[in-house]
């Protein structure tokens, strides 16, 4: 696990959590053919909750936020971000996805623009903001995660932990009101880990609502209103950060919380 103690000293502890629910899923299952990933999942997100969802690979985490907007089809519940009930209605996907902001483990950028052509392309196709108006949102955005130097830049010039701040500016250029992290540092090299997880402490002081899968605890411990451990497709418990920590219920948690903090 990453040191990232002196990063989170600076983390708010009590940030504001609306009574607002942003995200609602209701006894939601996926399968891939006979495979049950996802078992009966109920989870409210109230607005501005900063939520970090851990557990052991294959436990059904990532699947969990690629179904929140859509990337990933569910078979049976309901999930409803925002209001907007997520249907196979292409409209409701959109509407959704506009809101719903994803940074993945690998960046995705495109290679053949530069980083301020990627951060301008969906709003200017998708949102058809003017060109102008466009370029001025990125470069607040490509400030506000610390490389607005960076601009003209390609992605491939750029080391992993730039890139993926990158992205993070991609996504909030379409003003998202939610965030969904799917293991946004897994990918990078120890030394690059703070200066994404800076960003994101950033953003959670500004309330943004975020749900991250990540396996970073230091994170979690100092940024999460509430920790989430899932475990072969289902929510197994779930608490605010010192709780869980220190005074885990389940049996499967404890034995993650062991092989992960390494005590």
């Amino acid at each position: 696990m990453t040191n990232t103690s002196e990063t989170l000293a600076k983390a708010p502890a009590d940030m504001k959590v609306s009574e607002e629910v942003a995200i609602s899923i209701q006894k939601m299952n996926k399968w891939y053919g006979a495979f049950h990933v996802l078992r009966d999942i109920d989870l409210t997100v109230f607005r501005g909750e900063r939520i970090v969802i851990c557990g052991p690979s294959g436990s059904g985490k990532s699947t969990l936020i690629r179904c929140i907007n859509a990337l990933e089809e569910h078979q049976r519940g309901t999930i409803t971000v925002d209001g907007t009930l997520l249907s196979s209605d292409l409209k409701n996907i959109d509407r959704i996805r506009s809101e719903v902001g994803m940074v993945f483990q690998h960046f995705n950028l495109f290679p053949h623009l530069t980083i301020l052509e990627n951060c301008t392309l969906a709003p200017i196709w998708v949102r058809k903001t003017p060109k102008k108006e466009a370029v001025e949102t990125a470069m607040h955005f490509l400030a506000k995660v610390k490389i607005p130097e960076q601009a003209n830049k390609y992605p491939g010039q750029l080391s992993g932990g730039q890139q993926q701040r990158v992205a993070i500016a991609r996504s909030l250029c379409m003003k998202p009101r939610i965030m969904l992290f799917d293991e946004p540092t897994s990918a990078l090299d120890p030394e690059m880990i703070k200066e994404v997880l800076d960003t994101m402490i950033e953003l959670a002081e500004e309330g943004m609502t975020m749900l991250c899968v990540t396996h970073e605890m230091g994170f979690a411990q100092a940024v999460a209103n509430r920790v989430i451990f899932m475990d072969q497709g289902q929510i197994v418990e779930q608490n605010e950060p010192r709780e869980f920590f220190n005074n885990p219920k389940s049996d499967r948690t404890k034995l993650f919380l062991s092989q992960i903090l390494g005590h």
